[in-house]
């Protein structure tokens, strides 16, 4: 059975009632069977499904269709019946029969006479052993003469065989024609369809999937249609091109189409509310909606009755937008416009919100003086509150484009900037680039002009930004002082390009370190506090904190990311991937595709320091692809660089060389994500046998960090990039200056980039002072939190004892290497032969399992088993040198060795799960 096909269903009592008519008529009583209801409810279909169950045996069948373009013509409908009845006889002349009206008389004589001739001529054609069944459809449209010989006929015919079966507009609230009062005061019996009901629905849906549908589906087929087989049977079409499968109703061409049917079969005062109501799309007052139709407000009621029967609305309302739509482009372009225009007017003038009057503005691209304007930048204001960017920079282009005072004009251009900002920093270009020069005269307000200020950095002009704050600095407003502070403090930590000699003084912003107190005010102020001091639990938590208690659009996105990265940076990445999540989940419920971009490329970024390198790689790429090239700016190096730094980790150097390829702004190499970008392109070139290229681009970063801002160097490590470079080139002693340069630095380190500095000091020693500088870098990391770099730490260790001719001890740091690389999803850092199991003893070991030794005792032999001197157990778990000592010995004696260079044997031998495992666990977390 084809979707298109249309079948009736939840209308078996009323095919019953017309096979009951039919069977009085075929005993020789006359009836005449009046079927009613709304455009679409089947009335024709009915008619049909009633007609093909009788044979020819049955009935002779005579059908005509009146129409109100031949309303004027006298006799059409009857001159239908007879031409029809004709065909019968005469096949050869069927088509024309069947069309052509009767010839019209020459001598026109009295309709009455004429009338009765039709109606005795209808009575010849009764068979002599079968029932005549007349069937009209659209009667309420026939011309007067037909209905006067329909008449004629119902009144001759009471004891003939006669079945006439009429198809009306005669519905609750429907205006009824001429014809239909006629017919109603004949003896008849009433057939009326009711829209189907939900069971009526999901029977029509099962027979045509074949199968019984959930009830969410027929209920939403229902409400979309309250019951309209018109409607039904037109989504039915519309889901047939989406696949075999029956789903949720999704409105298309049919269902469109099927809308525009059902309105022009109504009067013309119908469609005029129906288009109101369209336009409108929210439910307002009877009188209202009469006013703008150019009716009464009975005359609305009465059509909104008609078209909630046919199912088009639900009160004064539509079913579906789709039907609102499709109803407001059949109309003429003017008209729309000139309907949408005059509902703005009578909005406004009763008071209506300022959402509204703009909706109907914007549809007639009117802005009305005086009061136009006002209206739509109250609504493009709460456009963006609502996160609808779209309409706000609609409403905000209309105004921008009538208004004549340019002041005014330039924060109009600004506010469009600032919106487009959120979904798209390219759209926002054009509006901004012509205000460079107005925004270093002070024609802008202050918030205004660091919006422009934030462009300029966005786009490289790191230099004409600078100058503007230079200019506007001694602005005499706190508020305006505190918004120039942190522009320029966002310009010199997030971009680092702050100009020696040059810079100028963040008020209230420095970067001096000075405690962080809960009065610190604004998130600048706090993210300085960590970034130029000492960074402390206390401090981190407090930008954190600062995050978490703002609205997106009341934070500055640059100085988040810079607080994030701050957070990350001061070995907190935890507490960075938490803060960081919560605002991304909040910038992809507000649909800020800049800000889910930028934070997504910081959430990539905080992974990378977290050692996950494949979570970094993935976060990285989707980042990208959020925003087009032109709109990241200068800041595409930020998820340029981790991304090619992550597939370099992996191992994937293929794909990092094709992220190589994508082309980057000049301007980005002055600042910080250029340089950046450069430190990951040059660990590309290590990667692929290229140290000399390396080399360059490590040199490159440390003289753009020079020149920029110098205290952003603990968090970039360009001095151990290129001791790690002069190692692959063969300069052990240069490598050895650098790493010590970078260890010398003043300042808080981070703890990773310590780490790093004291691992490749480590490449330069000899293998005992080497274990000592590794174990101390291991450390540093399990505080950091970076995995992979943790798990190369401990292959580098492993190698230290494997050179040592310590073999055991190797084995037992290099398990841990691979445990970390696991947990990183890379490739193991060591040979694969130090992580096979040794011969065991013979000696069996406990049954139950259980480790050998105290929890005290396992924590203290771990560490001895790693290489670490009593003193330093000591330190490490603040116990005293005495207490190390006495745990050693009860350790030698339950596992039988003699000493401590006997211990990774033996903790590998027996697998002491305490070790393994249970103290893992606790000496990371304790790091």
């Amino acid at each position: 059975m084809g979707r298109g096909t249309m079948h009736i269903f939840g209308r078996s009592r009323e095919l019953q009632s017309l096979a009951e008519a039919l069977t009085d008529s075929a005993r020789g009583n006359g009836r005449l069977v009046i079927i009613t209801g709304g455009p679409g409810s089947g009335k024709t279909q009915l008619m049909h499904e009633f007609l093909t169950t009788l044979h020819s045996a049955d009935a002779r069948v005579l059908t005509g269709t009146a129409s109100t373009a031949e309303r004027t013509r006298p006799m059409s409908l009857v001159g239908q019946l007879l031409g029809n009845a004709e065909a019968e006889n005469a096949p050869s002349h069927h088509e024309s029969s069947a069309v052509s009206p009767p010839t019209q008389d020459p001598h026109p004589r009295d309709p009455g006479s004429r009338a009765a001739e039709a109606a005795e001529a209808l009575l010849h054609l009764i068979p002599e052993t079968r029932p005549l069944v007349i069937a009209l459809d659209d009667a309420h449209a026939m011309d007067p003469d037909s209905l006067t010989a329909v008449v004629h006929l119902l009144r001759r015919s009471r004891s003939r065989r006669v079945l006439v079966v009429c198809a009306t507009s005669g519905h609750l609230g429907a205006r009824h024609s001429a014809a239909h009062t006629e017919l109603l005061r004949q003896p008849h019996r009433r057939v009326r369809l009711a829209p189907l009901s939900e069971a009526g629905v999901g029977e029509l849906l099962a027979a045509q999937a074949g199968r019984t549908l959930p009830g969410a589906v027929s209920d939403a087929y229902h409400r979309a249609t309250a019951g309209s087989p018109l409607l039904v049977h037109a989504l039915l079409d519309d889901s047939a091109g989406l696949g075999p499968e029956i789903g949720p109703p999704v409105p298309g061409a049919a269902y469109r189409q099927a809308v525009l049917s059902l309105l022009h079969r109504g009067e013309a005062g119908q469609i005029r509310v129906a288009r109101t109501l369209a336009a409108l799309g929210t439910p307002t007052p009877a009188a209202a909606v009469a006013e703008l139709a150019g009716t009464t407000p009975a005359g609305a009621q009465e059509a909104v009755a008609v078209l909630n029967y046919s199912g088009l609305l639900d009160g004064y309302a539509f079913r579906h937008p789709t039907a609102a739509a499709a109803v407001l482009e059949d109309m003429d372009t003017a008209a729309r416009t000139d309907l949408h225009g005059r509902i703005a007017h009578l909005l406004y003038r009763s008071g209506a919100p300022a959402v509204e009057v703009a909706r109907q503005l914007h549809a007639a691209d009117l802005v009305p003086a005086p009061w136009g304007a006002g209206v739509l930048r109250a609504a493009a204001e709460q456009a963006l509150a609502a996160d609808d960017v779209e309409r706000c920079t609609a409403y905000l282009g209309m105004v921008l484009r009538v208004c004549a005072d340019q002041r005014e004009s330039h924060a109009l251009s600004v506010a469009l900037a600032r919106a487009q900002w959120r979904t798209n920093p390219a759209a926002a270009g054009p509006h901004l680039e012509p205000l460079r020069e107005a925004a270093l005269d002070g024609e802008l307000s202050m918030r205004d002009t660091a919006t422009v200020l934030r462009y300029l950095l966005w786009r490289g002009d790191t230099e004409l930004a600078a100058k503007a704050v230079a200019t506007l600095v001694r602005v005499q407003s706190p508020a305006d002082a505190q918004i120039v502070a942190e522009v320029e403090f966002v310009r010199q930590w997030f971009y680092g390009v702050a100009l020696p000699g040059k810079s100028v003084p963040a008020a209230g912003l420095d970067a001096r370190p000075r405690p962080v107190r809960a009065d610190t005010g604004g998130l600048a102020a706090r993210v300085a506090a960590l970034v130029g001091g000492e960074a402390t639990d206390e401090s981190a938590a407090a930008v954190a904190q600062a995050l978490q208690g703002h609205r997106l659009d009341h934070l500055n996105l640059e100085l988040v990311a810079m607080s994030l990265l701050a957070i990350a940076h001061a070995d907190r990445p935890a507490l960075a991937a938490d803060a960081c999540d919560g605002l991304l989940e909040c910038a992809v419920e507000r649909r800020a595709t800049t800000w889910r971009a930028l934070l997504g490329s910081i959430r990539a970024e905080i992974a990378l320091l977290q050692g996950d390198v494949t979570t970094a790689s993935r976060g990285a790429l989707d980042a990208l692809g959020t925003l087009s090239a032109q709109s990241w700016g200068v800041l595409i190096g930020l998820p340029l660089s981790t991304a090619i730094s992550a597939y370099t980790a992996l191992g994937s150097c293929a794909e990092a060389e094709e992220l190589l390829k994508h082309d980057v702004p000049e301007p980005m190499f002055r600042t910080v994500f250029g340089i950046q970008y450069l430190r990951a392109r040059g660990h590309h070139h290590l990667a692929t046998d290229r140290p000399f290229a390396a080399l360059g681009d490590f040199e490159t970063c440390g003289r753009l960090l020079r020149e920029g801002n110098p205290n952003l160097q603990k968090g970039i490590p360009w001095r151990s990039d290129l001791a790690l470079a002069n190692l692959r080139i063969g300069k052990a002693r240069t490598a050895r200056e650098w790493a010590e340069e970078q260890l010398r630095l003043p300042g808080g380190h981070s703890s990773r980039a310590r780490a790093m500095a004291l691992r490749l000091l480590a490449a330069t020693c000899k293998p005992h002072r080497r274990a000592s500088l590794l174990r101390e870098a291991i450390d540093l990391l399990k505080a950091c939190g970076d995995r992979y770099a943790l798990a190369q730490a401990y292959a580098d260790l492993s190698a230290a004892h494997y050179e040592l001719g310590e073999y055991a001890r190797a084995r037992l740091v290099a398990r841990q290497a691979a445990r970390e690389a696991e947990a990183c999803r890379i490739e193991s850092p060591v040979d694969a032969h130090l992580l096979e199991d040794p011969v065991r003893p013979d000696a069996a070991e406990p049954e139950d399992g259980q480790a050998l030794l105290s929890d005290a005792e396992c924590r203290v032999a771990g560490l001895a088993a790693l290489g670490y001197t009593n003193r330093e157990i000591s330190t490490r778990l603040h116990v005293t040198i005495s207490t190390v000592e006495q745990h050693l010995t009860r350790v030698y004696r339950k596992l039988q060795v003699a000493s401590r260079a006997e211990l990774p044997s033996k903790m590998l031998e027996h697998r002491i799960p305490k070790l393994s495992d249970r103290w893992a666990e606790t000496h990371s977390s304790a790091g």
